[in-house]
Parts: C-alpha cells; sequence; structure tokens
C-alpha cells in the first residue's frame, strides 16, 4: 500500500506554490479508503510513505496517530517503510516495524548516497539490505 500524505491539514494538495514540508496529512477519504482496504482481506501487507508515521515533531504526518491506529486494526500490518527525514531510524510500535530509510542523495559524491533491497520471505520475515549509508534490518513476523 503506498499513501499519499501530500497534503495540507485543510486538505489542500501540495502544489508548486503552497508546499510546507512540516504540514502533511493523510485526508480523510483516504484514510477510510485505507481502513477499507486493509478490512476487506487478510493478506500480509506492507506502507510506504514519504512522510513518518512514528513521530509526532515536524517529520510526522499530522493525524499520523490516526493512520496508525488504522494500520493496527487489522493486525495484518508488517512494516511501514518511509523517509522525510534523510536519516536511518526504527520504530516498532504495537507490532508494527517503522523504518525509516536514509535520503538516497545527501550531498555529492557515492559516499553519500543510500539505497536498500528488501526481501520479504514467505513467513514473513523481512529483510532489508542496506547500502552506503542506509542500514541493514531483519524482522520477524508478529502476524
Amino acid at each position: 500500500v503506498v499513501l499519499d500524505c501530500c497534503f495540507r491539514e485543510d486538505g489542500v494538495a501540495y502544489g508548486r506554490k503552497n508546499f510546507q514540508w512540516t504540514d502533511t496529512y493523510l485526508p480523510q477519504p483516504e484514510l477510510e479508503w485505507l481502513k477499507s482496504d486493509l478490512q476487506s482481506n487478510d493478506l500480509r501487507t506492507i506502507v510506504f510513505v514519504h512522510q513518518r508515521l512514528d513521530v509526532s515533531n515536524s517529520h510526522g504526518v499530522k493525524n499520523g496517530g490516526d493512520v496508525r491506529q488504522v494500520l493496527e486494526s487489522t493486525g495484518n500490518v508488517l512494516a511501514v517503510f518511509q523517509g522525510h527525514s534523510h536519516h536511518n531510524d526504527y520504530h516498532e510500535i504495537q507490532g508494527i516495524h517503522y523504518c525509516t530509510l536514509a535520503a538516497m542523495v545527501e550531498g555529492t559524491g557515492p559516499e553519500n548516497n543510500g539505497f536498500s533491497i528488501l526481501n520479504i520471505h514467505r513467513d514473513g520475515t523481512l529483510l532489508l539490505s542496506g547500502f552506503r549509508r542506509q542500514a541493514s534490518y531483519q524482522w520477524e513476523s508478529h502476524t
């Protein structure tokens, strides 16, 4: 599942002249779609989103707590991969892995790049192999 939190809290989508990186929000219709989508099946799910869902600071989605509540409600979300803060970080919240990826490019030269490959095993184990500035992680499935 890919979430688009590039909306201001007033529901206006980002554009060239109204962009504010600290005002990120998942609109209510998308939140309702997410809940419906997760409840409609029992498949293990991985979520991708640019902004962070695991923090309540300037890098976090303003209604991230509401989004996490939906993710936690079905018990089938394995992990959330996110960015926005440009640094490796990891939290586990209610059995869901929140992995913040390093920026792909942060300065000049290959030593300032980061990328990863995600392997998803049938048993739900996730192996993120990080390269250059990206950390590596391995998590067992809780679902």
